[in-house]
C-alpha cells in the first residue's frame, strides 16, 4: 500500500497550491519541483473498495523550517484514557533543545531580547505564533481557502499554511462548506477553521509545559487569537470592499450582511468579491441593472442548488436512524450525530422547495436580495467619499485596492482536476498552463496559443494532446465551476 507515497494526482494538487497561495501573499511552503516516475502504488481514493494502481510521485517542498505544533507532541505523557504517550515522554532535554533551537533561529528578535529570561522568552514565542496564526487563518478565510486536515501535525511552528492535502477553495459561499470528503463530522469545515486552529493552540501550550506554565499560555491565547483574528480579518475585508479611508463600526455588519446575501443567493465566493471593483457609486439606473444582471450571473442555478441540496441518505435509513436516536441513543451516538440528521433533514426540506423553483422565480429573489444589500454598500462607499476632496482619485485608488485584493482566479477543483486528468495521460502542459494564471491571481488572463505550440514542441502523444485539447477547449479559469465539477470529492 506505500501510504507514505505521494501520487500524481495528489502531488499536481499540492504543487500547483503551495504556489497559488504564495501569489496570493499568504504564508506558505513553496513548491520546487514535481517529479513522476513508473512505479505504482495501490489507492483506494474514495474508500470505496475500487481501488487502483497510481504513480508514485515527489513533490520537492521548500520552507524555512518543516517543524509543526505535533513536533512538540512526540513528549506528551501517557494519555489518562488510552495510555498512549509520545515516543519521546519524560525527554525534557530535548524539548528544552528543540524549542531553544526554534525561537533562536526563526524568532531571533525574541532570543535577544528575552536572553536572560526563558519564561518570559518562551510566553513572547507563544503570543507571536498565536497571532501569527490568526492572521495565518483570517487570510484564509478572505479567499474561501479550506485545509481540509487542521490537526496539531498541520500546524506550522512558524505560521505557514503546510501540507496540503484534501484542501479546497470554495465556490459557492457556504459557511458550512466541508472540502474533505472523509470528514464526516464537519470538524473542519470553512467556518470552523478559525475555531480549531484555536484548540491546536491549545494543545502546543499544553506540550510547552513546563518550559512554559499553562497559566500563562492559556491567558495569552484567550487574550490575543480572538482579537488578532478579528482585526486582521475586518481589516482584509474592508479592502476587499475598497473602504481605504474610513473604519466604522458598521463595517463588520456590512459585511457580515454580504457574506449572509452570498449564501441566501448562492454567489460564487470569488467572483462576487471579483465583480464589486466595478459596482458604480452613482445613481444611474441602467448601470445599476446591468451590474445587478452581471451579479446574479454569478448565483447558483436552480439546476446546481438542486445537487447541492440533493439528499445523501435513503428515506429508510433515515427512518431507521430517527428511529434509534429515540429508542438507543447509545447506540446511535456510535454511528450518527444529531447535527448530520439535522442536515440531512434540512437537505431534504430544501430540495423540496426547489422542486416547485422556476430560474425566473429564482432570479427575481435574487436581485431582490442583491439590491437590498447594493444599497447599504453604495451608502457606505458615499461615506468614504465625503471623507476626500478628490472623488476620481479616491475612484482610482478605491479599485486599485480592490482589485489587489480580490483574486480572479484561484485553484477550483475543477481546474486542477483537468490538469490531474492531462498529466495522468501524459501530457504536462495544461499543468503548466495553470501554474502561470496562479502566479498572477490579479491579473488578466493571456492566450492559450503559445502553451499549445509548447506542447506540440515537446512531442506529446496523439492521446496526450487530444487531452490537452478538450481540457483547453473547457470554461475559463475564472468561470464558476461547471455542473460536473459538483462530483469531484477530495478525501
Amino acid at each position: 500500500q506505500a501510504d507514505g507515497r505521494k501520487v500524481l494526482r495528489s502531488s499536481i494538487r499540492e504543487f500547483l497550491c503551495s504556489e497559488a497561495m504564495f501569489h496570493l501573499g499568504i504564508p506558505t511552503t513553496r513548491a520546487g519541483t514535481c517529479v513522476t516516475s513508473d512505479s505504482k502504488v495501490v489507492r483506494d481514493i474514495f474508500y470505496d473498495g475500487n481501488p487502483k494502481n497510481e504513480r508514485c510521485t515527489v513533490v520537492l517542498r521548500i520552507a524555512s523550517t518543516f517543524l509543526r505544533f505535533g513536533s512538540f507532541e512526540i513528549f506528551k505523557p501517557p494519555d489518562e484514557y488510552t495510555g498512549r504517550k509520545g515516543p519521546s515522554v519524560n525527554r525534557n532535554d530535548i524539548r528544552i533543545q528543540m524549542l531553544d533551537y526554534v525561537i533562536s533561529t526563526f524568532y531571533p528578535e525574541i532570543q535577544e531580547a528575552y536572553s536572560d529570561n526563558s519564561i518570559q522568552r518562551n510566553a513572547a514565542f507563544f503570543k507571536e505564533i498565536t497571532k501569527r496564526t490568526a492572521r495565518l487563518v483570517a487570510e484564509w478565510q478572505c479567499v474561501g481557502f479550506c485545509h481540509g486536515v487542521l490537526n496539531t501535525d498541520n500546524m506550522s511552528i512558524v505560521g505557514l499554511t503546510i501540507d496540503y492535502g484534501p484542501f479546497g477553495f470554495m465556490d459557492r459561499y457556504d459557511p458550512e462548506h466541508v472540502c474533505n470528503g472523509s470528514d464526516n463530522t464537519g470538524r473542519y469545515a470553512y467556518n470552523k477553521q478559525p475555531e480549531i486552529c484555536k484548540w491546536n493552540l491549545g494543545k502546543l501550550a499544553e506540550a510547552l509545559v513546563p518550559e512554559l506554565p499553562l497559566e500563562i499560555s492559556e491567558l495569552i491565547l484567550e487574550e490575543e487569537y480572538n482579537a488578532e483574528f478579528e482585526k486582521h480579518y475586518l481589516q482584509k475585508m474592508r479592502k476587499k470592499l475598497g473602504l481605504i479611508q474610513l473604519e466604522l463600526e458598521e463595517d463588520s455588519k456590512l459585511v457580515s450582511e454580504l457574506l449572509e446575501t452570498m449564501h441566501l443567493t448562492g454567489g460564487d465566493f470569488t467572483n462576487i468579491f471579483y465583480l464589486l471593483s466595478s459596482f458604480s457609486v452613482d445613481n444611474d439606473p441602467s448601470k445599476f441593472e446591468d451590474f445587478l444582471e452581471e451579479l446574479t450571473s454569478q448565483c447558483a442555478s436552480v439546476e446546481e442548488l438542486k445537487v447541492a441540496f440533493k439528499p445523501q441518505m435513503d428515506p429508510r435509513q433515515l427512518s431507521m436512524m430517527l428511529m434509534l436516536a429515540q429508542s438507543n441513543p447509545q447506540l446511535f451516538a456510535l454511528i450518527g450525530t444529531k447535527a448530520n440528521i439535522n442536515k440531512e433533514l434540512e437537505r431534504i426540506e430544501q430540495f423540496s422547495k426547489l422542486q416547485q423553483l422556476t430560474a425566473a422565480d429564482l432570479l427575481s429573489r435574487n436581485k431582490r436580495h442583491w439590491k437590498e444589500w447594493l444599497e447599504k454598500y453604495r451608502v457606505r462607499l458615499q461615506k468614504e467619499i465625503e471623507s476626500v476632496g478628490d472623488a476620481d482619485a479616491w475612484n482610482t485608488d478605491h479599485v486599485k485596492v480592490m482589485n489587489s485584493n480580490n483574486p480572479k482566479y484561484i485553484l477550483r477543483n475543477y481546474i486542477a482536476q483537468n490538469a490531474i486528468e492531462a498529466a495522468e495521460n501524459g501530457d504536462f502542459s495544461e499543468v503548466r498552463n495553470v501554474l502561470k494564471f496562479l502566479e498572477h491571481p490579479f491579473q488578466e488572463a493571456g492566450s492559450f496559443r503559445e502553451v499549445e505550440e509548447n506542447a506540440e514542441e515537446e512531442g506529446a502523444t496523439a492521446t496526450a494532446a487530444a487531452c490537452a485539447e478538450e481540457t483547453r477547449s473547457r470554461l475559463p479559469y475564472c468561470s464558476k465551476p461547471p455542473l460536473w465539477a459538483s462530483e469531484l470529492c477530495v478525501t
